[in-house]
């Protein structure tokens, strides 16, 4: 028999007998949406899960991103890492913003501070930093930089669910904390997402802003969109997090066998992860260096050849598509490190029904190059 396929990544699903009492009850409600028991429901328990006190559930992620950005009444330019998937800066020109593409640190690969000012200008408005592979920016200098310019901040933590600091939940942090629960991520509604607020009269103005700006059943106080997130992805988030812990459990190990079995290759560099008390083992990426006997491209054509698949997350950068690159700060000699680490990245597979002798034949076409 040859070896089965190992995709990069794969959703936990919960035993489908275990979801069936979740539809019946929407079944006998006859409420697949606005706001309905579920979703009352998924939003309570997701607060007390994250430790937050208040949030708004979205249909999916980029929608968030558009309703807190539209909260915030975000305009002009926006400073935000070319290192993400493009929904973060999408949000911005969907909202009329100007992107402003600055570099990434080496070690975190996160929006990197001492390259923001720079890069303030008079129409600078916001900050978007990302917490890439749930790995916390360094949120005190963001803070410190948004205070001193009257800057806002909204965190792009699509990677980030569950992730604490020393402060706790990495979703406290700036203004508004934007989450995804899509199917590949460590948390999945199928689709979803969610604006973690600061307190209830923002979550408040963000319930009118995804119901399309209704207030009530006559009013219409906001330009809203229809971002609902429906009862049955509700019920999917309450069944998963009866999970989570088995989940991240099982990502740690395959962590952990990951570090011990290229511990000592040459040319295979582990990123980081310095700042989180509680991590979620997102992603498993690695930095293929010089070194290392062949390219980040031909390991990854080679493993697919074994019918492994990797993924080489991020590259191209944002600051390299079509829509982006006629942008000045979208230079790559404006962005070193980013262009770099692009160029040298490869995400292992990871998740939680991955086996150890999967992981150990990740390991062996890695150990044998």
């Amino acid at each position: 028999m040859p070896d089965k396929p190992i995709f990069v990544t794969q959703p936990f699903l919960p035993p489908l007998d275990e979801y069936v009492p979740y539809l019946e009850e929407i079944w006998d409600s006859k409420i697949l949406t606005n706001g309905g028991q579920m979703h009352q429901r998924f939003e309570r328990a997701l607060c007390e899960h994250l430790g937050v006190e208040h949030i708004s559930l979205f249909n999916n992620g980029t929608i968030a991103l558009l309703a807190a950005l539209q909260e915030l009444r975000v305009t002009g330019e926006v400073i935000t890492t070319p290192y993400s998937f493009v929904a973060t800066s999408h949000s911005l020109l969907w909202k009329g913003a100007k992107p402003v593409f600055v570099d990434i640190d080496p070690v975190s690969l996160n929006l990197d501070p001492q390259k923001i000012e720079a890069a303030i200008t008079p129409q600078t408005t916001a900050i978007m930093p990302v917490h890439c592979y749930g790995n916390p920016c360094d949120t005190d200098a963001i803070k410190a930089i948004a205070d001193l310019y009257n800057l806002k901040v909204i965190y792009d933590s699509a990677h980030a669910f569950g992730v604490e600091d020393r402060a706790g939940s990495i979703l406290n942090h700036g203004d508004l904390s934007v989450l995804s629960f899509h199917a590949t991520k460590v948390f999945t509604t199928f689709e979803g997402g969610a604006v973690f607020c600061p307190d209830a009269k923002s979550k408040r103005r963000l319930d009118y802003i995804k119901n399309f700006g209704f207030q009530n059943e006559v009013s219409v106080v906001a330009p809203g969109i229809n971002g609902k997130l429906s009862e049955v992805n509700a019920a999917m988030g309450l069944l998963q997090l009866k999970y989570f812990d088995q989940i991240i459990k099982r990502r740690k190990d395959i962590d952990a066998y990951y570090r011990r079995g290229l511990a000592g290759v040459s040319g295979i560099v582990i990123p980081s992860r310095e700042r989180q008390v509680v991590d979620n083992y997102a992603y498993f990426p690695i930095l293929i260096e010089s070194d290392f006997g062949m390219s980040r491209d031909e390991l990854y054509e080679l493993m697919l050849g074994d019918d492994i698949y990797t993924r080489r997350y991020f590259y191209p950068l944002i600051s390299e598509f079509p829509m982006y690159r006629g942008l000045p700060s979208a230079s790559s000699n404006n962005l070193p490190v980013a262009s770099s680490v692009s160029r040298k990245i490869l995400c292992l597979p990871i998740y939680p029904a991955l086996e150890n002798a999967d992981v150990q034949r990740v390991v062996d076409v890695i150990r044998k190059v």
